[in-house]
């Protein structure tokens, strides 16, 4: 992950390792700051993962950036599957 004050700064993501990295950070945020978190069990944070899926056009727009437009839903898709099932 490249140098940043913020090790959950989803910008800072470019590439597998990173992507690697930031998951174990939110992982370790979670660990040690639990009350900072507005999503504290799977069934919330997956619903989260959802709702924010489906208005993020809107928060695009409030950051005045243009939302992605080549994202590859399936792959996300088979990442939260595996990790149903991985060990």
């Amino acid at each position: 992950m490249r140098r940043t004050t913020n090790p959950l700064d989803p910008s800072q993501v470019s590439t597998r390792d990173d992507f690697i990295a930031f998951i174990l950070n939110m992982r370790d945020d979670f660990k040690r700051n639990p009350d900072s978190w507005e999503n504290q069990d799977l069934a919330n944070f997956l619903e989260a993962v959802a709702a924010w899926s489906a208005e993020m056009d809107t928060f695009y727009a409030n950051q005045e950036k243009e939302a992605p437009k080549d994202v590859n839903w399936t792959l996300f898709a088979e990442i939260l599957f595996a990790a149903k099932i991985y060990e």
